[in-house]
């Protein structure tokens, strides 16, 4: 009888095999050689299903090798991020990281090539495997691949033998890519299929031991050795009691538990999704991620079927593997609405979700020091005769000053622009703040312009993920109507650009300059640009008059958008006085995060330091001491 573990699980499914990083040409419709620029994401089916099954709400972890590179701290960071458990990714001194090279030249033609010469995930073996991480799930996968050498199906053995042992489950994906078997060469990485009897007798002999068994046509018959589907699932169940869930692309998936009738529908029929298919690589992963969030959660087969084909239909709607397999919170957004676009990819609402629920990291917190000033710091230097190019060195003290008030710790962020803030952006990214944001709007425009083109799409695509956009608009809800057109056009291409590019937006908003304000404006201001469909990760404001003003604005974000990050007040270069008791009125405003204020805290040593009064050592002590004011009032209007 199998020794049954007395410890609680805390892992819901252990992943063990394949990792990589995927680089998938973004030109669809190109051959391999002729792609320009790719997308980068985690890959390898194991590492897949160790993201998509964390998406889904499981606890999961994952087993494999990385190498001491940057492509494997990109997989090992990426992991954490998702919330995998990442205990048994082991680093690899000695070897690389594998990478897989993907075109899309048509629909359901995806050309790929897998480098992973003696690759760092192939060398693992059984010393890799712990038994007390084994022992901490409920259930570890184990993946065809890695049967294809000695070293790593011993690894796989000594995982399903302490799974078994402690009366865990064991689930076989069996992940058949011909070429990783020898069997096909370098150019045929998207060859599904090639009989062999020595893959077939290998992986029979896992199936016994399996409580969970997924491929599609060809896995189930590579698995089993027999030459056509219905013989395949005899022969499986010939030697296995598990369930045997059979993906059917398109068609959806079939799941048999029991005796294999002679009619190949006779099971649990889980019908697939009607949508257009972009790329097929990965939708495997995607399905077995949604079974699982269903099988290991108990519920029936239908209702797994169901939740895997939806997953499978996101990733062959999308380009990427993991990085765009759906949340939780998506995919049950898509099985109670639908989507009118049979292209998932092009549902505004789905998109959404998708961001909103997948960006990097919580920020409930912000107190930025914003030095993104340029027309006021150039009439500051012009008036003292300093050369523009000293403006460049203040702004890196303005960096060295919140950098000490921060000490490292979340919640403190700065912002910088690129005109004078190019190298204050490079010390920036070495100080470990919660958010930097950066400009793009043209300083002083009105109608709305970008400082450096109007092709905003192409600047971003040079941007550091982390940064966030920043744009001030100066919007009024009485601005004449042509005027209000034409900066609400520029505000959507923006938002579509960093869509589609990936970078966060924060959209200022300055009412108090075009027209009067009351207690509806800035609320209004905000529904106006919601009801075009702009859904700004933050939004800064300018302080408001009255509680009343910042609960309309509180009401216009939850009402529209419950993922939005929040609001950060500006400054308008107001006294510490005033801004305190700004920060005192936003109490009325869950929404309210913090704030971004300036020259509140340089202007003056801005000043003194372009006339070649003070130190940088003064500057940077000045403002440290004026931003460290501002967040300790700030916090104890949060009750710190």
């Amino acid at each position: 009888m199998a020794r049954r573990d007395l410890d609680t699980p805390t892992l819901d499914v252990i992943s063990i095999g394949r990792s990589s990083v995927d680089l998938y040409g973004q030109q669809l419709g190109s051959r391999l050689e002729d792609v320009t620029s790719f997308a980068k994401s985690v890959g390898g089916c194991p590492a897949n299903i160790a993201i998509g099954t964390a998406r889904l709400g499981l606890k999961s972890g994952l087993i494999t090798r990385v190498g001491d590179e940057q492509m494997g701290r990109f997989i090992r960071e990426q992991c954490t991020r998702e919330g995998v458990a990442t205990t048994g990714i082991v680093t690899d001194k000695d070897r690389l990281t594998a990478l897989v090279l993907l075109a899309i030249e048509a629909e359901g033609v995806s050309p790929m090539i897998f480098v992973r010469t003696d690759c760092a995930d192939m060398a693992l073996c059984e010393d890799d495997i712990d038994a007390a991480f084994i022992r901490s799930s409920r259930a570890v996968l184990v993946s065809g691949t890695h049967f294809s050498r000695p070293n790593t199906e011993a690894a796989q053995r000594k995982a399903i033998r302490i799974a078994r042992d402690s009366g865990r489950k064991v689930i076989f994906d069996v992940d058949y890519r011909p070429n990783l078997w020898g069997l096909a060469g370098h150019a045929e990485g998207f060859e599904r299929y090639v009989k062999s009897d020595r893959v077939s007798q290998l992986m029979k002999s896992v199936l016994p031991d399996c409580d969970l068994i997924v491929g599609t046509e060809e896995e189930i018959m590579i698995a089993s050795g027999a030459d056509d589907v219905l013989a395949a699932l005899k022969a499986i169940r010939a030697v296995s009691e598990a369930t045997i869930v059979l993906k059917r692309g398109a068609m959806g998936c079939i799941v048999y538990d029991g005796p294999i009738s002679d009619d190949l529908e006779d099971g649990v029929v889980g019908k697939g999704f009607s949508i257009e298919v972009y790329n097929v690589l990965g939708a495997g992963d995607a399905f077995m991620s949604g079974f699982l969030r269903g099988w290991l959660a108990g519920e029936d087969h239908a209702t797994s079927a169901t939740w895997a084909n939806a997953c499978g239909a996101f990733a062959v709607s999308r380009l990427l593997c993991s990085q765009e397999y759906p949340t939780w919170e998506e995919l049950q957004f898509f099985l109670q609405h639908g989507s009118k676009h049979r292209a998932l990819r092009k549902d505004a609402a789905i998109n959404h979700l998708h961001w909103a629920t997948t960006r990097r990291g919580e920020i409930p917190l912000l107190m930025a020091l914003a030095c993104d000033h340029r027309m006021q710091l150039v009439e500051i230097a012009d008036q003292l005769g300093a050369p523009h190019e000293k403006i460049s060195a203040f702004k890196r003290l303005t960096v060295e000053a919140a950098a000490r008030v921060a000490c490292g710790r979340p919640g403190y962020g700065m912002l910088l622009d690129e005109r004078f803030g190019r190298d204050a952006l490079f010390d920036a990214a070495a100080k470990n703040f919660s958010w930097i944001g950066r400009p793009v709007e043209l300083p002083g425009s009105k109608p709305l312009r970008f400082e450096f083109g109007q092709d905003i799409g192409s600047q971003l695509v040079e941007w550091p993920i982390g940064h966030c956009i920043k744009c001030l608009c100066f919007y009024h809800p009485d601005d004449p109507v042509a005027l209000k057109a034409e900066q609400q056009e520029k505000l959507r291409a923006l938002f579509d650009a960093a869509r589609r590019i990936g970078r966060e937006l924060l959209i200022e908003v300055i009412a108090g300059k075009s027209g009067p304000l009351d207690d509806t404006t800035v609320s209004t201001a905000l529904q106006e640009l919601y009801d075009l469909g702009i859904r700004p990760d933050w939004w800064k404001l300018e302080p408001q008059a009255s509680a009343a003003a910042w609960r309309n604005i509180d009401a216009v974000i939850a009402r529209n958008d419950l993922y939005c990050r929040g609001i950060v007040l500006l400054g308008l270069e107001a006294p510490k006085e005033e801004l305190v008791k700004a920060f005192e009125a936003t109490r009325a405003a869950s929404a309210v995060k913090g704030f971004a204020v300036g020259r509140t805290i340089f202007a003056d040593a801005a000043r003194k330091w372009l006339a070649g009064q003070i130190t940088d050592e003064a500057a940077i002590a000045d403002m440290a001491g004026r931003f460290k004011e501002l967040t300790d009032a700030w916090l104890r209007t949060r009750g710190h």
